[in-house]
């Protein structure tokens, strides 16, 4: 059992005791199947992407990188914003437009910002992390690396957020997690932290020397390359051993019915 922080759809953020093993949760003096509730998004703060933090993405490009518009490897970290419209809950519909018949499903760890950090030191950056989520960073398929298209990882939905924000200290072994991306509960890519270009505290350091990083704030530190493929219909979904699961139904955008259009 692990205390985590969450929002229960229609009550008051809250601290929970969290059943990893047996998927339920405790609150408000009740415990309750997590396949039966309904969350809002944990963080309120920016949500920050990076490219090309892998090695097998860097491996796979090959001498792509030094041919234009890369012009050679990346000398900082590449990064991307995932916009307010595109966060969602844990059990939320993912709406896919006419245009979509397939997403990639994209397993992260977000990491949370506890205090603004600004100009950190590798050895003191993850003394500003307050606490960990699960992200699921859903694309439309595309070629484009180092100039992400907005159209691509932008729409609405395409960046579910949960359930729970699990304090710092339950992870202590965070930089060897691995992650699980799943469709319709099966595990079909999992991947390690440890193969990491820029390990955790590195990125946060690196990031803050050109930006301020502010309270509730979510970095997740990349994308395994080949990411699976999903479709209206499937149940997307990622798990990371200590904090549970996220999963959310991939929906046809006409389909759903009080939702987002």
């Amino acid at each position: 059992m692990i205390n985590a922080f969450a929002r229960p759809r229609g009550a008051p953020p809250a601290e929970v005791l969290v059943d990893i093993e047996a998927d339920r949760v405790q609150f408000g003096g009740r415990s309750v199947a997590l396949s039966s509730c309904h969350w809002d998004v944990p963080v309120k703060g920016a949500v920050y992407g990076t490219l090309l933090n892998f090695r097998q993405e860097l491996d796979a490009l090959g001498d792509k990188v030094n041919q234009p518009p890369y012009g050679g490897m990346p000398s900082a970290p590449v990064m991307y914003l995932k916009t307010p419209n595109t966060f969602i809950g844990h059990g939320a519909p993912i709406p896919l437009s006419a245009d979509v018949t397939q997403v990639l499903v994209g397993a992260a760890l977000g990491v949370v910002i506890g205090r603004a950090a600004s100009r950190v030191s590798e050895q003191e950056a993850m003394q500003y992390v307050s606490g960990y989520t699960l992200v699921n960073d859903i694309t439309v398929p595309h070629d484009s690396l180092f100039r992400q298209p907005l159209h691509a990882k932008n729409r609405d939905g395409f960046c579910p957020i949960g359930p729970w924000i699990v304090p710092a200290g339950a992870l202590p072994n965070v930089a060897s997690s691995r992650i699980q991306a799943l469709i319709n509960g099966e595990v079909v890519q999992e991947f390690s932290l440890d193969d990491l270009v820029r390990p955790l505290p590195q990125l946060i350091a690196d990031l803050s020397q050109f930006f301020t990083l502010q309270p509730g704030d979510v970095l997740f530190t990349g994308l395994s390359p080949g990411a699976p493929l999903a479709g209206a219909g499937d149940i997307v979904g990622v798990a990371i051993q200590g904090l549970g699961k996220l999963e959310n139904p991939l929906v046809r955008e006409q389909d759903i019915v009080g939702g987002r259009s």
